[in-house]
């Protein structure tokens, strides 16, 4: 369904993204921000789901400021890889990647643009609402799933509406950090799924995987991109 394409960042990097598109006219546009583990074919299958929802869906390559064009699995070796990577990721430098793909939809003149992230990624799908607007970003809605670190960020103000996806079971992010945002933003729309781990929605891994949160998750962010993008 989707096809690679390049982007060039503010700062002059040339990265790739993933692109699907849907049947017909779209309704909206996604960016689609990845988990530490490239724009895998786990990613590109969620890019593909929007796509089916109406939604043009763009996913750029975060890791080709480090290392261009990996893509990793869930074996012990790529989880090993993808945590030897994880530090040398850079949210300025993120979001700048972030805002590449944000412009490369907007230019086509979507009538709403909405960020949903997965871990890291949903770190920086808060930090895009809060810090968006500084690279001429304005999402309709951001969405964050399992944002682990998300709690350093608490008090910062987004700027259009964010939902927040959490694991009651994770391990990688205490209650805390759900607490934290909770406080800070009570209108922000927090979900706490019971039974569920870190990376719930992540199907291809049957170590992190629960249907019945992922089921009920997207379902809800769905409709709350039907709400604010169309």
């Amino acid at each position: 369904m989707g096809e690679f394409v390049k982007l060039l960042t503010e700062d002059g990097v040339e990265m790739s993204a993933y692109v699907a598109r849907p049947e017909g006219a779209a309704r909206g546009a996604v960016v689609v921000v990845q988990e530490i583990f490239g724009i895998n074919a786990h990613i590109r299958s969620i890019a593909d789901k929007y796509a089916a929802e109406g939604y043009v869906a763009i996913a750029p390559a975060l890791f080709d400021r480090i290392t261009p064009g990996i893509e990793l699995g869930y074996s012990p070796d790529d989880m090993k890889t993808a945590f030897s990577l994880y530090p040398k990721l850079d949210p300025a430098k993120s979001l700048l990647d972030i805002a590449a793909a944000y412009h490369f939809v907007a230019n086509e003149d979507h009538k709403g643009i909405a960020v949903v992230g997965f871990c890291y990624g949903g770190l920086m799908s808060w930090l895009t609402a809060t810090r968006g607007e500084t690279l001429k970003m304005q999402p309709s809605c951001c969405v964050g799933y399992y944002a682990g670190g998300v709690g350093r960020f608490a008090t910062e103000e987004p700027s259009c509406p964010v939902m927040l996806h959490f694991g009651a079971e994770d391990s990688h992010i205490g209650a805390d950090q759900i607490d934290a945002v909770r406080t800070a933003h009570p209108e922000v729309e927090v979900f706490v799924y019971e039974g569920a781990g870190h990376a719930f929605n992540r199907d291809p891994d049957p170590n992190a995987y629960n249907a019945e949160a992922a089921k009920l998750a997207q379902e809800r962010t769905f409709e709350f991109l039907r709400t604010h993008v169309a």
